[in-house]
């Protein structure tokens, strides 16, 4: 029996008694069901009588009494306690707790998924860094959040566009190709220009790509390592987010936008909607209509179009492209742009706490040898996300960027995540992963089948150990929901590590395989059944990070 199925379970137990007339209240749409830290107090616990109990005008305990009467009668079902003021404390049985094993095997890698965001549509945009050199270290945390978070949101039932969003227009774009433009001519690049080693291969790129390149008229050159560099970065980046197994659905051009008239289009729109002003012969977006700290300028007065216009029309594009909800992932120095771009979805008549969810991500470091790593090679002044990939691998840099909440500074110990350690998160996980694989190799090579699902035993599974790993392992789909709910991949990350130090001490107090010539019983099937039921979970939620599942370290 899962949390879920428990929780319809006392839902059931609640109707019941309001149908025999012996409560007067709404049954409550969901029913929170938790394990309990102290074992001693059953395998779960639920508040549902307090929580009816004012509403009924009835004591906590006495409805407590009610639902325990009918879940004492159900299958499964050990005992039901009735503790403090009314709380409800549920024991199963050995085998309907065991059932588990069988259920999540047979399940497979559905074991987990759900619906509880069944038809939210999500436009999920993520590391948008500028296409005017590779993507550095905050833009990977990005992608493996972003990324991560993708995987969980399809996972819960959402239908979900992951997008980049170039920002090929404007300003930086024009210091990127004076930057190609003097390094092809042996020149030295502008002071608030680019500078690195990849300037240099991009611009030998070019001119060896367009010959006579050099022989142009200046603003021409320019505007050749304009278009020639952008689609050389932009490939570039591609290339890496490849690499890094983070994939978009689109990639979103910003010049699109001014092309295509799009801009202008939204502003009209927005005026359309009574927010848009002029002043100062500058056309204006009021914004602290929706708690922004001052209104936008849209147009200058020397009819320049500003980033914020895009931003509008970006986010009117995504509406209008099926979005229900838009989550935008910004980097740690983007924290003025949370109110503004709310305030564009307000504007836009879009409920600002719905339809648009701003999430920023703080900074990351490196250390090597205790010393903090601040420099790349190719780059100049920042760590690329080929520096990370070459320092660590892409599976640690994606669990270790994955498994903290945004909101928290984080640091990639090289020393740390190269090992092979407890102290290396990803490694724990995923040598719980290979014990399980050593197993079932061990046990093929002794000639030991798992038995067939109609022989397993599940009542055999009666340990504390073997208890507490099937709890964990049925508290997977509920962590998931959260995980997709709140936007936070990293609950999977935690409840990897606490299922895979679960399934350490089940196997230190739990033999599994017979020794020597002890023979091969109804317990050893039952156990195989269980090991191969958390390799499927650790597997399930590995793959939701992107990090792969060896069978062998």
């Amino acid at each position: 029996m899962t949390p879920a199925e428990l929780s319809q379970a006392v839902q059931a137990a609640v109707s019941a008694a309001v149908e025999a007339g012996e409560l007067t209240v709404a049954v409550p749409e969901h029913v929170t069901v938790e394990r309990p830290k102290n074992r001693d107090h059953g395998d779960y616990a639920t508040n549902v009588a307090l929580q009816l109990a004012k509403a009924a005008g009835t004591p906590p305990r006495a409805v407590a009494e009610l639902v325990a009467a009918r879940l004492r009668e159900l299958p499964g079902v050990a005992k039901v306690d009735i503790a403090g003021p009314g709380f409800l404390n549920i024991t199963l049985d050995a085998a309907t707790q065991g059932e588990l094993a069988r259920s999540i095997v047979e399940a497979g890698a559905a074991y987990g998924r759900n619906e509880a965001l069944k038809g939210l549509k999500i436009n999920l945009e993520f590391v948008s860094a500028n296409p005017t050199g590779p993507i550095h270290i905050g833009g990977v945390r990005w992608a493996a959040v972003g990324d991560s978070l993708a995987r969980v949101l399809k996972a819960t039932g959402a239908e979900v566009t992951t997008e980049y969003y170039l920002n090929d227009a404007g300003v930086q774009i024009t210091k990127f190709a004076a930057s190609l433009q003097a390094a092809a001519n042996g020149k030295p690049v502008p002071s608030d220009g680019y500078v690195g080693e990849y300037i240099v291969d991009i611009a030998k790129a070019i001119t060896d790509g367009v010959p006579g390149v050099l022989d142009l008229p200046e603003d021409e050159q320019l505007e050749v390592f304009r278009t020639e560099g952008l689609k050389l970065m932009v490939a570039e980046i591609k290339r890496s987010m490849d690499e890094f197994g983070t994939h978009f659905d689109t990639y979103f051009s910003e010049k699109s936008l001014h092309d295509s008239g799009a801009v202008e289009k939204a502003i009209e729109r927005l005026r359309e909607q009574g927010h848009v002003f002029d002043q100062d012969g500058a056309i204006w977006l009021r914004t602290t209509d929706f708690g922004d700290d001052k209104d936008r300028v849209l147009i200058k007065a020397d009819g320049e179009t500003t980033y914020f216009a895009a931003d509008a029309a970006y986010y009117l594009s995504k509406r209008d492209r099926g979005s229900e909800v838009s989550v935008y992932m910004l980097g740690a120095d983007h924290h003025g742009y949370v109110n503004r771009l709310k305030a564009i979805a307000a504007c836009a008549g879009d409920d600002m706490d719905r339809n648009i969810e701003v999430k920023i991500g703080q900074f990351v470091k490196m250390l090597r040898d205790g010393e903090e790593v601040r420099m790349s090679k190719r780059a100049g002044n920042i760590i690329t996300i080929d520096d990370v990939i070459d320092w660590i691998g892409v599976d640690a840099a994606r669990y270790t960027l994955a498994r903290s909440s945004t909101d928290s500074t984080i640091t990639l110990d090289i020393n740390v995540l190269t090992s092979q350690t407890n102290e290396n998160p990803v490694f724990y996980v995923q040598y719980a992963h290979t014990r399980m694989c050593g197993v079932q190799r061990k046990a093929n090579e002794r000639g030991i089948v798992k038995c067939a699902a109609e022989d397993f035993k599940p009542e055999l599974l009666a340990t504390e150990w073997e208890s507490d790993l099937l709890g964990h392992l049925g508290e997977f789909p509920r962590v998931l929901a959260g995980a997709g709910e709140l936007r936070e991949p990293h609950r999977v990350a935690t409840y990897l590590e606490k299922l895979a130090a679960k399934y350490h001490r089940f196997y230190d107090h739990c033999q599994i395989l017979p020794k020597g010539d002890e023979p091969v019983t109804d317990l050893t099937h039952a156990r195989l059944w269980l090991a191969d039921a958390t390799r499927t979970v650790i597997a399930n939620g590995l793959g939701l990070l992107g990090v792969s599942t060896p069978e062998r370290m």
